[in-house]
């Protein structure tokens, strides 16, 4: 079975475009050929009375009796492998070829359209025998009188040769859906496995791997795609080298006002200047300031746009303790807006991980449950455990936030409401952070109902889940 994606949808359409067009072509060939044979036999027949009829007509008995009359007509429009029923007006069978079965009464569509005046054919089921025949009859002279001449012929012979054609036809049509299923299945894969490829170095590239490149002589949209990303990869990794670079020469940048603000620093506290020299003194102080306090903000400013690196100083941490701390340096900010802040565990998880980290990252999503809380509210703490895993919830019964939104909380300087302050760094930090435990963090809201962060920890392997 082909897993859901592109690979699936080229090789399922262009299965089902010659899958249709193949059913159409074999279902009108079938019907041609079940026509063509049932026309054969019934021109044949049709013929045969025309034929016999026109023979028979100047050399008939006109004065002869009934039977006499039956049995020329018998012997003149007899066929071969074909059972011949004289008829009369009133439907009545009154001679057959084969002599039996003379009291049946016939009341098909070719009897009636051969009263009209027709030659009309009848395919169906024989009552008598249960096999599948072809009827055909016509109206002629005999004598004073007018019959009903019926040729009956089995059509069993035929249909299973029809049969023989029509699964002869399906044997083709799987053989051809075969090949082109097969085709279809390395036309997928000769788009397919490109797609793969730059899929998974775009994957490398996005979580920082910029020196891995897209490999293949790829054409066309391809090609133009890979030769893209190939050239982005290049230009951040060109950027970074510039960054660095920057970096070196802003800390050139910020050695020269520091020094000039030390040495006449050192020298007006010596003292015994006169008053324009301690003024200029102040004067370039003042202006070396001001440049270090732009150079700063510039630093500010792109560190904004950076994805920092953060080492981690690993230690066994109690979730609990952890928690409860929180709860207390929060303790104050709640009091103000009436929210309490409950822990609705007995469990005791230890994880290994940065407790000064940790506690940044839970201090910052309770902050925000109290933040967007209404007034009395509740937020609850508590714990899952798993058998490898703990996942700390915090629940609140806040504003909650829209769906829109919700997709979006994590980014990097996204805020829902730019009023209420800040950076909208707090909760991308707090994602990073999570990711660097081994973690995930997941969010649920509904809006004017609440939010609940879960946070999902790995813990120690070889130790039970609550220590």
């Amino acid at each position: 079975m082909i897993k859901k994606g592109i690979k699936r949808q080229i090789v399922l359409h262009y299965f089902l475009v010659v899958f249709m067009a193949l059913l159409l072509v074999e279902i009108i060939f079938l019907i041609a050929i079940r026509t063509y044979y049932y026309d054969t036999v019934y021109n044949h027949i049709q013929n045969h009375i025309r034929l016999a009829n026109d023979f028979y007509q100047p050399f008939r008995l006109p004065n002869s009796d009934n039977v006499n009359q039956l049995g020329e007509m018998l012997r003149h429009f007899d066929l071969d492998n074909t059972e011949l029923q004289i008829v009369n007006t009133s439907g009545r069978v009154l001679t057959t070829s084969t002599g039996f079965d003379t009291q049946q009464t016939i009341a098909s569509s070719d009897f009636t359209q051969a009263l009209a005046g027709d030659t009309s054919r009848w395919v169906g089921r024989d009552p008598g025998t249960g096999q599948i025949v072809m009827a055909v009859s016509q109206l002629v002279q005999g004598g004073e009188d007018q019959y009903v001449l019926r040729y009956v012929t089995s059509l069993e012979k035929m249909n299973n040769k029809l049969m023989n054609i029509t699964l002869f036809a399906i044997s083709i049509g799987a053989a051809v859906l075969a090949t082109v299923l097969a085709f279809s299945i390395g036309l997928a894969n000769s788009i397919v496995k490109p797609i793969n490829n730059i899929t998974t170095v775009s994957a490398q590239m996005a979580k920082g791997k910029f020196d891995v490149r897209i490999k293949g002589d790829y054409r066309y949209e391809l090609g133009e795609l890979s030769s893209t990303l190939n050239y982005m990869a290049q230009e951040i990794v060109r950027s970074n080298q510039v960054k660095d670079d920057f970096i070196s020469s802003i800390s050139h940048e910020l050695r020269t006002p520091l020094t000039s603000i030390k040495g006449w620093s050192e020298t007006l506290n010596v003292g015994g200047y006169d008053p324009e020299e301690t003024k200029l003194g102040m004067q370039i102080i003042t202006k070396e300031t001001d440049r270090l306090i732009g150079l700063v903000e510039e630093l500010l400013d792109f560190a904004k746009l950076q994805q920092n690196e953060m080492k981690l100083v690993m230690s066994s941490v109690n979730l609990k303790e952890l928690l409860q701390e929180i709860i207390l340096n929060l303790w104050a900010k709640a009091e103000q807006k009436g929210v309490k802040i409950l822990l609705e565990s007995e469990e005791k998880p230890v994880i290994h991980g940065d407790a000064n980290r940790l506690k940044q990252i839970f201090l910052n999503i309770v902050d925000n449950a109290v933040k967007f809380s209404h007034e009395n509210g509740v937020i609850t703490l508590s714990f899952t455990m798993e058998e490898k895993f703990v996942t700390v919830t915090v629940r609140d019964q806040g504003i909650g936030i829209s769906e829109e939104h919700l997709r979006r909380v994590k980014d990097r300087f996204f805020q829902v409401n730019p009023l209420n302050g800040g950076t909208g760094l707090g909760l991308a930090i707090t994602q990073q952070l999570v990711e660097l435990h081994h973690g995930s963090m997941e969010m649920e809201s509904v809006l004017g109902e609440g939010t609940s962060v879960m946070v999902r920890l790995p813990l120690p392997e070889g130790e039970p889940p609550g220590a």
